[in-house]
Formats: C-alpha cells, structure tokens, sequence
C-alpha cells in the first residue's frame, strides 16, 4: 500500500548537489532515444459489474484492512494510506470517478457540471447538486473549496499537508452566480484539475492547523457520502461502513461493509475460513490454496500499481555512483521471476516511474540504469573510492565497510523475501553488504521509512493517478516535509519538468515532459522500477461491482451480493 507521509528535516543543498552529480554522469536512459513498448490492452476491469436492479438489498460484505487508519484526513501527510483515501472518498464527496481507461467522469450526486470556462487564465466552473449537504447540515459550497485550498496551497505555517501539487497553481477560489457554484481560477494552467478535491473535505473541519493535523485523528467528524462509518472498534481492529440515512443519492445496496486488519499474508487462510470476501491472490502461495477454493472467482486487471526497491540518500548512498552501482548489479528479470513464479498473469518489467504500461504515453528509459552488468557496478564502486576487499567481502573506504541496511516489512510474502535475498547475493557479488532488517508492519513507515532510517526498502505505489500526482514521489524536499519523497533525492531539473508537465494541456507533449523527468529519475539512482504488479484477487463468488479495477476507481456504494 502506499503512504505519503512526513518525514525528518531533509537536506535540500545536499538533494541538490546529488542531483548535479547525477546530470554529469555518463551512460542511462534517455527520454529521446528510449524504446517504446507495444501497448497493451487498455481499460482492463474485472469486478463482476452489475447494474444495481441486479443486486440485493442488504447483506454483509467483509474485507480486509492492512493497516488500522490513524489520520483520516486525506490532505495531511500522514493521511495518504490508500485504504484511507479510498474509504474517506465514500464517506466525502468524490467529485468524480474514474473508469477502467482512466478517464475522469463527474458524479452527478455533487456535480451538475464542472469544466473550464476560460483559458486565459484557466478557469473552472463548478456547479454544484443543490441537495449535496454536509452531516453538520450545510451545503456543499464555495467556502469547502476555498477552504481545501488554503489548506493545501503550501502557504500556510503548520498544516502538514500531503502535496500541493495543483493546488499550489491556484490563485482564487470563488462564489460564481449563486452560492451553488464554484469558480477556481489558476495562475498557471493545470491539466489534472479533474483530480482536486478528491475528495472534497469540509471547511469546518479543516478550520485551524490543530483542526487540520489532528482533528481527523480517530475519527471523521463531518461526513458527506452515500456511507457513513457506523463502528471504529481500534481494539478488536475492525471498522464497519453503513449507509448514510441523510444521503440524496441512490441507497447504498449492503447493509454494511465491514473491514478487519490483517497482514496481507493473512487475507488467505481468513478467505478460506469464510471471514472475509476478498484476499489477494498475487503470490504462488496465495494463488494456489485460492484458485480452487469453493465459491470462490479468481479476478485479475492491470492498475496504477508498481513494486520498486527505493535506495536512501543518506551515508553511502549520498554518491550517485553507488546508487547506480546498486542498480546495474540486479539482474531484474531474475528478481522478477521469482516473484511471479506460481502466478498466472505475467510480471513484466517497468521501464518507467510515472506511466503504468497500460497508459498512453509509456516509454521504457531505464536505459543503462536497469541492464544487469556485474563489470559495470563495479566499475562505478572503483570510481566512488570503495575499494574490493576478496570474493565475498564488503568493499572498503576510510577503512569502513560497504554494509548497507535493508528495512524489510515482516508481513511481506514469502516471494517478495525470497527477492530481497537473491538481491542481497547479487549486490554481495560485487562488494556490497546488504543486511535485512524485518521489522513490525504498523512501524515500517512510520518508524522507519518517514523518518529515513533506512539504506534500502521496497514497497508498492499504488494509484499514482493521474500523472501529475507523481510529483510528490519525486519532489525535492521543503524544510521537514518529504511529501511522498522518503530518499529525499530529487533535482530542480525534475521538479521543473514534471511541474511543466501537470501544466501541459496538450497529453502527447505533457507525456514527453514526464518521459524526460523520468529518465533523469533514473539516472539519479532514485528508484529501482521492478515491475507493474497486476491485481490477482480471489472473490467470493456472487460478489459484484468489486475485484480488479485497474485504472478505475471503487464505488463502495454500489458493492453488495447478486439476486
């Protein structure tokens, strides 16, 4: 799962002088010359999708939970778990949705309509359904959007937001013709303005930083959804959704969704023991104790959703030299295979950090930078002045070792461990000592990976979507705020090309922008792409509206049981 969430003082001169060395070095993948990779089919969706006269009224649908929700506000750092985010966008209002192909629709329960009324500035008008009122009574109005605004824009001291990728390029937020609709007025123009206010958060709840950073703790304090959270029991580890009596919309068709946490290792033997609905089937194990299991759907599609191997800035790894070394030694299809080994959809590598395969606008530019080549990684160690030390030994410099530290999450699959260890061979090959340390799943962001006590750690992104949202991936560090950037490595250049790009209109040259950011991601040694994860679930047959989404985004409110 992915987390956004803040991270210790970063040191933006020595992000800074990284990135310079990183532009100067030679060799890796350009954004120009990179091959491009045949598309695949795009807009896969598996959810058994169901019109709502074909569902039940009522019922219980179960599932799982990875981690209990601390900070349920979606704009604060520590509010980006996407479990959180997708709840928190059936509970508030979701402006709009998207299908299978990405594409954004608007939601006509808040939405009459909502486009650009002008260009020069770029203007977007929002009209809003005059039924659309918060829990505390209130209609939906300009005042939320402004309020969301303020909040996230950056400027303000002591809200510890997320990103403020978009909202930072808004100059005015306000009341058009009438107080049900909205205008918000940029300084510069902004392609992903469909992807604001997703979803909307109310004024009232967001009024001061104390509000904003901890009034969300625990607890959703203003609602405006078709769900609601009917229990939030932190001792047994279980939250429950229930239909919102106050809702205007369509009635939601379960009588109640119901989330317990588990280790995603878990979701298997608790699928089979008829305690949840749903479990990943993305692992051999998993897969081959599901595949066959009674009343049971096996549902695959390709999303937004990719696995890397993240390298620190910190210690060794402050030279680029040795980040690219760490690269060029992994021998990635390997790693990959034992990964997808049992698995019936194939683990193919990524090329790229920002575009998925499926999306228009993929290129691969890893280049050098992911080619296995044992000569070359050492090559590049020689040149950072770490010297060999005899077959099987770390490297030497100053007279330290080269012995760097692996974070691992201790409910990690099996699969994913036995990738670690073939990586730690690997690297060992070439004079690198890499420890793996397991630690508790609530602590590996939180004690780990937020504050940067770790070399190396590996985990998913999920829903990076739409592109400019990646931004806060690879964005160089404000003062304590890391936003999603936990190797706190970046460059003005990439920060510079991937804003760019979130203002280009036109998608073919919004896409070269974001190609030429990411092939200089690369060549910083930022991040190890391994490859796109397709979602391989396991349903409980009957379940509908619900499974592999792919591109699309989940509707809770229309998840129940078929007649």
């Amino acid at each position: 799962m992915p987390a956004r969430r803040l991270g210790r003082a970063a040191v933006l001169a020595l992000a800074v002088a990284l990135a310079a060395t990183a532009c100067s070095s030679g060799g890796g993948g350009s954004a120009d010359t990179a091959v491009k990779s045949e598309a695949p089919g795009q807009g896969s969706i598996d959810i058994n999708a169901k019109p709502l006269d074909q569902i039940r009224d009522g019922g219980e649908v179960r599932f799982p939970l990875y981690q209990w929700i601390t900070q349920w506000n979606p704009f604060q750092v520590d509010g980006r778990y996407g479990d959180a985010v997708e709840i928190m966008r059936a509970v508030e209002p979701n402006l709009f949705t998207t299908d299978e192909a990405g594409t954004f629709k608007p939601v006509a329960d808040y939405l009459v309509d909502a486009k650009v009324t002008s260009t020069s500035p770029q203007v977007i008008t929002y009209k809003l359904n005059p039924k659309a009122k918060w829990s505390d009574g209130k209609p939906l109005s300009y005042l939320d959007f402004k309020a969301d605004w303020e909040a996230t824009n950056g400027k303000k001291d002591g809200y510890n937001i997320a990103d403020s990728a978009g909202y930072e390029l808004i100059s005015a937020v306000e009341q058009g013709a009438d107080p049900a609709e909205v205008k918000v007025t940029f300084s510069e123009p902004y392609a992903d303005w469909q992807n604001l206010f997703r979803p909307l958060i109310p004024a009232a709840g967001i009024a001061t930083a104390d509000d904003f950073n901890k009034a969300w703790v625990e607890k959703i304090p203003i609602t405006a959804g078709p769900l609601k959270i009917g229990t939030a029991d932190k001792t047994a580890q279980t939250l429950t959704l229930v239909p919102d009596p106050n809702w205007w919309g369509a009635k939601p068709k379960a009588e109640r969704i119901v989330f317990r946490v588990m280790s995603q290792s878990a979701t298997t033997q608790a699928f089979l023991n008829n305690e949840i609905d749903y479990a990943t089937a993305g692992t051999a194990t998993a897969y081959g104790q599901l595949k066959d299991a009674k009343d049971t759907v096996i549902r695959s599609a390709s999303p937004w959703d990719e696995v890397h191997i993240s390298f620190g800035g910190g210690g060794a790894l402050e030279d680029v030299k040795v980040r690219q070394a760490l690269g060029r030694a992994l021998d990635r299809n390997a790693l990959i295979k034992i990964a997808n080994n049992g698995v019936p959809v194939e683990f193919k590598p990524l090329g790229n950090h920002i575009f998925m395969p499926n999306q228009t606008g993929y290129q691969d530019n890893s280049g050098e930078w992911a080619k296995f080549d044992v000569a070359a990684a050492k090559q590049l160690l020689d040149g950072a002045g770490w010297k060999e030390a005899g077959s099987g030994q770390p490297r030497t410099k100053d007279g330290r070792p080269l012995t760097l530290h692996w974070v691992l999450n201790e409910s990690t699959p099996q699969a994913q461990v036995d990738l670690a260890t073939a990586a730690q061979a690997m690297w060992l090959a070439v004079g690198v000592k890499v420890e793996v340390d397991k630690v508790a799943a609530n602590d590996f962001f939180t004690k780990y990976v937020n504050p940067g006590k770790w070399d190396i750690a590996s985990w998913r992104n999920t829903d990076s979507f739409p592109l400019s949202s990646s931004l806060t991936n690879f964005r160089l560090p404000q003062g304590d705020n890391v936003f999603g950037n936990y190797s706190k490595l970046g460059s003005e250049e990439i920060d510079g090309l991937l804003k760019k790009a979130a203002g280009t209109i036109d998608p073919v040259e919004a896409a070269k922008l974001y190609n030429q950011a990411d092939a200089r991601i690369w060549e910083l040694g930022h991040t190890f792409e391994l490859y796109q994860r397709p979602t391989v679930v396991a349903a409980r047959k009957g379940l509908a509206n619900y499974g592999a989404f792919g591109l699309a985004s989940t509707d809770y409110a229309k998840v129940g049981w078929e007649k």
